[in-house]
This record gives C-alpha cells, sequence and structure tokens, in this order.
C-alpha cells in the first residue's frame, strides 16, 4: 500500500468503526514491562466533568473509556489545583506539572500591562502560518515558561525521541508539544478547513499532511450531517430537545436532532462548523493515526509522546451545556474514537508497548438558569455595573479618571503608573476595590494582589486563585464569584471557576507498566506529568511543582 492509499484506508476507517461493534471478547490485558512504553499518548478531553464517565456508562462501548477504566488505573478525586480553569492554563498544567503561577499561562487571552492590550496566550507576531494564511498560523510556546514532558523527552534522547501536538485548537497542541516537538498542528477553519502549523515548527508542511488535507475529510463529514448516535430512548440521561437552555446553530430556529451540517456551513463559519460536532473528533483521530504512521511513532526504543487533545466536546458545552442530548451524544461518539485509535495502537504498537492517560482541561459548571429554575442560588454576574460604580468611587475619593484599565477573567487591572505619579497607595486602592466589589451580589470574596501573594488560605477556592496569580501578570484585585455564578449568556455553559463542577475531571491511565485499579486519595493536575516523567525515567519539567502518583506505576 503506497503512503496515499495508506492515507485514504484511514480516513473512512471512522466511519466504518462507528457502525461497527469492537470485540473484545478475548481480555486483552496489558503485559507488564520493564523497559519504556514505546509511545506515550497523552489525551486531554476539552470541558470533560467528571461526572460524564460515571453519568453514560451503561452507554459507552466496551473498547472505549469503559476499557481504559476497566484495565487501568482510574484516579476518582482527581482536581485542578487553581483557577481559572480555561483552556490555555489547563493543557499547559497537564504537560508541565505545575500552575500558572510558574508556567505563566494564566488564561486563554490576559491584558498585557505593558502593551496595554489584551493578548492571545500563543499568539507570536514573529511567526507565520504553514498551510493557511494569517493570524490563525501566527501561533507559538513563546509564552510558555516551564519545560514540559516532550521538552524534556527530546533533551534526555538527545532528540531521538519524537513528540507531536495535535489539536482541533491551537493551544491545544502548541502547549501540549512544548517548546522544541517534532511537529504541532492545529485545525483552521473558516475557508481553508486544513490542519496548519507555523513557521516556528517548520518551513513548510511535510508531505504525508499535504496528502491528508487533500483528502478533504471535513467535507466528508460536515455532509454526513449530525443524527443521534443511538435510540432516542438511550439519551434518558439528557434533557428533552429543543430545551430552552441550549443554543441552536445560526440559521436553525431550534435545537433539533438531526443537524443538516451542509446547509448550516454559511451561516457558521463554513468549516469552523465542524468543530461544534462529534466529527471534529473523529477528525482528530484520522490525523493522530496518520502522523503515528508518517512519523514513525512507536517504532524504535526510544519513547515517543503523542499529545491528542479533543477540542468538540468544549465547543458542543459551551452551546448546549453539560445536560444537553447533543452534549451526550457527542460522548457516545468520542468514546467509539477512542475505542478506534486503542485498536490501532493494539495492532500496529503492540499491547505492553503503549501507554495512554486521558484527562480533561477543566470541567464545566451546570447552566444557571436551569438550576436556577431548579430553586438553586445561581445566577449571572454583570461586570460592568461592578467596574462603572469602582471607577465611579476613584475618581469622587481620588480624583483620579480612567484609574481601571480592564476587567478581564475576574480580574480588575488598574492604572499604577497614574496612581503613583499622583503619589497615592497602591495597596490602599486595591483592599478598597475589594472590599467594596465583595458587596455587590454574586461576590463571594475579592481580593487585593497583595493578599493574594501573602494569604495563607490551605486548600480553598482562594488557595486555587493563588495558585492562578502570576504577580507580573494578574490583576490588582481578583474576584471570586459564588458557587454556580457566571458571567455568560443564559444558555449553554462555560467555565473558569474555583469549584468543583469546573475543577474535578477524569484522570485514567492504561497500558504498559501501568497498575490496575481506582483510588479515591486527593490527586492534582500537576501530578501528571511527574507521574509520566517517572514512568519514562526522565527529568522532571522545569517547573514542577507536582508529586508523582506512585500508585499507578508498576516497580
Amino acid at each position: 500500500m503506497n503512503l496515499k492509499s495508506g492515507i485514504l484506508f484511514l480516513s473512512i476507517l471512522p466511519l466504518l468503526s462507528c457502525s461497527t461493534a469492537i470485540d473484545l471478547s478475548e481480555e486483552q490485558v496489558p503485559a507488564s514491562n520493564d523497559q519504556n512504553p514505546k509511545l506515550v499518548v497523552g489525551i486531554t478531553v476539552d470541558q470533560m466533568r467528571y461526572d460524564f464517565l460515571i453519568r453514560y456508562w451503561d452507554d459507552y462501548s466496551e473498547g472505549g473509556f469503559k476499557r481504559l477504566v476497566n484495565q487501568g488505573f482510574t484516579f476518582r478525586n482527581h482536581h485542578f489545583s487553581y483557577s481559572p480553569t480555561y483552556t490555555a492554563p489547563g493543557h499547559a498544567s497537564i504537560f508541565t506539572g505545575t500552575t500558572p503561577l510558574i508556567h505563566g499561562i494564566i488564561a486563554n487571552d490576559w491584558y498585557d500591562k505593558a502593551l496595554g492590550r489584551m493578548i492571545y496566550n500563543c499568539y507570536d507576531s514573529t511567526v507565520f502560518s504553514v498551510g493557511g494564511v494569517g493570524y490563525p498560523g501566527q501561533m507559538s510556546p513563546k509564552n510558555l515558561m516551564s519545560s514540559t514532558i516532550g521538552d524534556e523527552l527530546k533533551l534526555f534522547s538527545n532528540n531521538r525521541s519524537k513528540v507531536i501536538g495535535i489539536s482541533m485548537k491551537d493551544r491545544g497542541a502548541i502547549l501540549p508539544a512544548g517548546h522544541h516537538p517534532d511537529g504541532a498542528y492545529w485545525f483552521d477553519g473558516k475557508d481553508n478547513g486544513k490542519f496548519i502549523t507555523s513557521t516556528f515548527y517548520k518551513r513548510s508542511l511535510p508531505q504525508w499532511v499535504i496528502d491528508f488535507n487533500a483528502n478533504k475529510l471535513p467535507d466528508f463529514y460536515l455532509s454526513q450531517g449530525w443524527s443521534l448516535l443511538k435510540d432516542v430512548a438511550t439519551y434518558d440521561e439528557s434533557m428533552q430537545d429543543n430545551n430552552p437552555y441550549e443554543s441552536p446553530f445560526n440559521g436553525t430556529l431550534r435545537p433539533v436532532f438531526p443537524y443538516n451540517l451542509d446547509s448550516l456551513r454559511a451561516s457558521n463559519g463554513n468549516f469552523d462548523l465542524i468543530k461544534a460536532t462529534p466529527h471534529g473528533n473523529a477528525l482528530s483521530v484520522d490525523f493522530a493515526i496518520a502522523s503515528i504512521v508518517n512519523e514513525g511513532l512507536g517504532l524504535d526504543n526510544y519513547t515517543d509522546l503523542l499529545a491528542l487533545s479533543f477540542s468538540s466536546t468544549d465547543f458542543v458545552g459551551h452551546q448546549f451545556g453539560p445536560h444537553a442530548r447533543e452534549t451526550q451524544d457527542v460522548y457516545l461518539r468520542l468514546d467509539l474514537e477512542i475505542a478506534r485509535l486503542l485498536k490501532y495502537l493494539d495492532s500496529e504498537i503492540g499491547i505492553g508497548n503503549y501507554t495512554v492517560f486521558l484527562t480533561a482541561d477543566h470541567g464545566g459548571a451546570p447552566v444557571p438558569s436551569l438550576v436556577n429554575d431548579q430553586g438553586w442560588p445561581n445566577d449571572y454576574f454583570n461586570s460592568a455595573a461592578l467596574i462603572a460604580e469602582l471607577d465611579s468611587l476613584i475618581e469622587s475619593k481620588y480624583g483620579l479618571d480612567g484609574a481601571i484599565l480592564n476587567y478581564s477573567n475576574e480580574q480588575i487591572f488598574l492604572n499604577e503608573e497614574l496612581i503613583a505619579l499622583n503619589g497615592l497607595d497602591l495597596n490602599k486602592i486595591e483592599e478598597e476595590l475589594a472590599k467594596k466589589a465583595m458587596s455587590y451580589k454574586g461576590v463571594l470574596a475579592a481580593l487585593s494582589s497583595g493578599q493574594v501573594l501573602t494569604g495563607n488560605f490551605n486548600d480553598s477556592p482562594l488557595a486555587r486563585i493563588q495558585a492562578g496569580f502570576r504577580p507580573n501578570l494578574s490583576g490588582n484585585v481578583m474576584l471570586l464569584f459564588e458557587p454556580g455564578w457566571m458571567e455568560y449568556g443564559r444558555t449553554g455553559t462555560t467555565h473558569g471557576m474555583a469549584y468543583s463542577y469546573d475543577t474535578h475531571v477524569p484522570l485514567l491511565f492504561f497500558g504498559a507498566k501501568i497498575k490496575h485499579g481506582e483510588s479515591y486519595a486527593p490527586s492534582r493536575i500537576r501530578d501528571i506529568a511527574p507521574t509520566v516523567s517517572a514512568l519514562i525515567q526522565i527529568p522532571f519539567p522545569s517547573g514542577c511543582t507536582g508529586t508523582p502518583l506512585t500508585q499507578v506505576l508498576e516497580k
């Protein structure tokens, strides 16, 4: 089989797997192996709450999530120990073994004090798109201040190991792959519909990526539409279709299955539409398998790393919320994609020759309007009113106009230069604003930067704010909302808070050198990187503050 025909075969494999039962009648238990695994696959599921593993359990296949749990090791009390819990800091924390305080990725985007504007976590004006045009490809890991598992692996092996990052989102590919991977690829939607990279990594796309893009799989997937995978009675763990807590696609009046995706392309960003459907995850597995084949991952005695992030779950969650049929369906289909990937690894890398870990970059909050209708005290916060009042307070008391430069990510940024020029006490103003903010309904606590730096908060939501605070980047006043409160529209959901619905995520280990079992002992997202580093016997990432989870590792 030549290279191109091999890629074409791989491209139709998902269509067969989604309609064909996976035969695991003979239990396939990973063999113990004294040698390092030939390949480590780090899977990050975007916006996967821990309860999705349990809530949909009876509807999963035997070869996906159930196989990882039944034959691997499950951490059932696994949490993020910082906030804000967003995609970029989540991916960075998983693969660096530390928190935003150390690795520097404090949000998806943040206010840059020096530039006086918002910046995106991976944006790099010094690099250019490869495979696309303009901004979508101007990305690099330049803002990541710690090494990653992949960086340490490359250095340890004298570049004999390979490291690849793949995601529909740029940040989901770039931050896990680190500073010196063999490739990081993300999906450029709109009118391009291709996987791209940037000149930070390569001057041109590898031929296999060009060939993969030439197959036009996104067109094929969108032509298939989106219908429920199983009979409607299966979805009794979710709300009825067309409920008031979810948003329809642009161009439709109701969020109701089935979706004719071809007819929705023009009004939903053309190829961007695939990101908000299960097909985005299928396309990611297609590309991951193609990368394993064409990059020769797992073929020699030097451990390789594939960092694979599934983004479509996040797009669906934001639009429909965690209790929608669309959300359940995207997870049932993701389960089959994971089963397809594992089956491929069994066949081509070999049972006992690879290790998989699966976690999430954050969870997701219940839709406030939904639980509010059920009597919960959740609600939506109006920051504009708060900022206007705080601005007025500073102007009336100190005669300063424009003292508040920015509000973002539940943080208030002050014009420190203006305050200093007027001989005023910055710490005092910060504390006054924090005190005033706490009088607002929906604000549980507000901390000045000084209080964040010096506070002793133990293991509390305030401690998570502290672990997400980086002095040269973060704001002057940090807000903590009441549980369940958010700034968002009344349909769908978001994330970013320091509470369990955003911090409690799965952690599954499976394969070579992994014990079978489970633990309810507390574990933290920063513990993943040192655990993987111990597994493959390399140094911990440079900023690592986590501890290896020794109960999962075979001697």
